[in-house]
C-alpha cells in the first residue's frame, strides 16, 4: 500500500470510473494505490484460507470471499455512490446476506483477513485496523506469513474496541470466534 495518491477527496461513484487494471482503496475519501501483485506464498496462504472457510461454510448462511472483492463502508445513510470508503480486503467472511449485491458487500464483514506483505504493514495495522473496529467488523485477521504468526483482533460488543489481539504461531490452531468450534491449523497454512 503506498500513500495516498493526491488530496482530493473520492467516493464510490468516481471509484467505478477508474481505469480498469488499476486497484485503488478509498478509506474516508483519500485514495491509495494497492501494491503490485503479491508474492506467491501471499497467494497460496490466502488460498488455503479460502477452502477452509469456504469448505466449512458449504450449506451455512455465511459467505466467504477474497479480493478483489469490494467492499462499501458507508457512513449512516450515506448514498451508494457518495460512499467515500470502499477496501478489497484480502478475505471476508459475510453472514448478514443483505448486505451483499452485485457489486460486493455493503457494510462491514463478520471477519475480515489481511494477509500481510512487507508493503502494506503499517496500513493494515494502523489505518486499516482502525476503520475495521470503527465499522464494527467482529473479527479482524493479520496473517504475517514470513513470522508464520496470526494476530487475531476481536471486537468487544460492550465498547465498540478491538481487544489486545492474541498471537498464533505456526505450532497452534487458530480460533475463529465467530464460528464457535472452527480453527484452523497454522501447522498447514504455513507449510512450504
Amino acid at each position: 500500500m503506498s500513500l495516498p495518491m493526491e488530496h482530493n477527496r473520492y467516493n464510490y461513484g468516481q471509484y467505478l470510473k477508474w481505469p480498469e487494471g488499476e486497484r485503488v482503496e478509498i478509506i474516508d475519501g483519500t485514495l491509495y494505490a494497492m501494491t503490485p501483485a503479491p508474492s506467491r506464498v501471499h497467494q497460496e496462504i490466502l488460498g488455503r484460507l479460502f477452502n477452509w472457510f469456504s469448505n466449512y461454510l458449504n450449506g451455512k448462511s455465511c459467505k466467504v470471499y477474497i479480493a478483489p472483492f469490494d467492499v462499501r463502508l458507508p457512513k449512516g445513510s450515506e448514498a451508494d455512490e457518495e460512499t467515500d470508503t470502499v477496501v478489497q480486503p484480502d478475505l471476508s467472511v459475510i453472514c448478514d446476506s443483505t448486505k451483499l449485491d452485485d457489486r460486493g458487500c455493503k457494510g462491514a464483514p463478520d471477519l475480515v483477513i489481511e494477509v500481510i506483505s512487507p508493503g502494506s504493514l503499517k496500513h493494515d495495522l494502523t489505518v486499516k485496523k482502525r476503520l475495521y473496529e470503527r465499522t464494527g467488523v467482529r473479527e479482524y485477521w493479520m496473517v504475517y506469513p514470513l513470522e508464520r504468526v496470526i494476530l487475531i483482533y476481536k471486537l468487544d460488543g460492550e465498547t465498540g474496541r478491538y481487544d489486545d489481539g492474541e498471537a498464533y504461531d505456526k505450532q497452534t490452531r487458530a480460533p475463529v470466534g465467530i464460528f464457535p468450534g472452527f480453527e484452523l491449523d497454522l501447522a498447514k497454512l504455513f507449510e512450504a
